[in-house]
């Protein structure tokens, strides 16, 4: 296939055509960037105002659609938005009905958003809610934590939180599944030192559901450790209908992680390794796995040998 050549003149009339055009693009996109247009965007629902001694159900999603009046630049931005628009709706007048219709709230809807944006309309325009008794429960604080500790340090001691209950209303058949409330994410890295910090509770997923306090005070005692290794004698257990049971080999040696502080006073006292002896009964096998079923609070056990352990019966 032939190729055009073009000489200097015509080269440079085809690079001011190019120029030209993307100039033409380029402008044409940033006026129509500037025009104002409808674009949708979900936007999840947040209640304020709720009447005092009730628990109520939404009974539709919480997450609604809005629709945004805006110019191209608004657009864009509101795709390329990592979290949608939160927006709050107020629940004031459910004392004497069970809906709100969001048409009647645009005024303040608008002043959360702000800028140059409008919301012209919010789908759908009316919640609905069924109401029940509000419950009232104390549940125990969990702390969610990602702690990595210099080498040789770790927790030494009991993990004090304060408030250890927080307080939860809601309806009572949501409260029945909450057994505990988890702390956002305590995360520490290269830690020697005793840690004290103040972390806020995991927000509610559901709007019917709160939490007080929203915040909990938590204490980690951090202190130096070291490995220490005890000989633990193997005990059965259910070995009833056998006049003796013996075990091979009779004692265990457990490899702990324990606190400096504490080294002398972690004895072979202190831990508990049993055989149980129903498991053979059920299944016949020909050794049994030892069972650490008694150990100090803030030793971490790091291997057990032997892990399985030989017997023999006598009736």
């Amino acid at each position: 296939m032939a190729i055009v050549q073009l000489n200097r003149k015509q080269q440079r009339k085809l690079r001011i055509f190019i120029i030209s055009a993307l100039i033409s693009v380029c402008a044409w996109f940033l006026f129509a960037l500037s025009n104002k247009y409808l674009y949708r965007v979900p936007a999840p629902v947040q209640y304020i105002n709720v009447p005092d001694n009730k628990a109520f159900h939404s009974l539709q999603s919480d997450t609604v659609t809005l629709q945004v009046e805006g110019s191209g630049w608004q657009i864009l931005f509101s795709k390329l938005r990592f979290k949608p628009q939160v927006i709050s709706a107020d629940l004031s007048r459910l004392e004497n009905r069970n809906w709100i219709k969001f048409s009647s709230q645009l005024g303040f809807i608008n002043r959360q958003i702000g800028g140059n944006q409008r919301i012209v309309s919010v789908s759908p325009d009316t919640l609905y809610f069924d109401f029940s008794k509000q419950t009232v429960k104390k549940v125990p604080v969990k702390l969610n934590k990602d702690i990595r500790f210099k080498k040789q340090y770790d927790i030494v001691d009991s993990i004090q939180i304060r408030p250890a209950y927080v307080t939860v209303t809601g309806p009572l058949e949501d409260l029945v599944l909450i057994e505990q409330w988890e702390t956002d994410q305590l995360v520490k890295k290269d830690v020697e030192h005793d840690i004290v910090n103040r972390v806020p509770l995991k927000k509610k997923e559901k709007a019917n559901i709160n939490v007080y306090p929203t915040m909990v005070e938590v204490r980690i005692p951090v202190g130096e450790v070291t490995e220490k290794v005890v000989e633990i004698p193997v005990k059965v257990e259910n070995g009833k209908g056998n006049t003796s049971v013996k075990v091979l080999p009779g004692k265990v040696k457990v490899t702990i992680i324990v606190a400096l502080k504490n080294f002398t006073s972690v004895t072979r006292e202190s831990f508990e390794a049993v055989i149980n002896l129903d498991s053979w009964e059920q299944y016949h096998v020909n050794s049994l796995p030892v069972i650490i079923t008694k150990s100090p609070e803030f030793c971490k056990i790091i291997k057990v040998e032997p892990e399985n352990v030989d017997f023999i019966l006598r009736k």
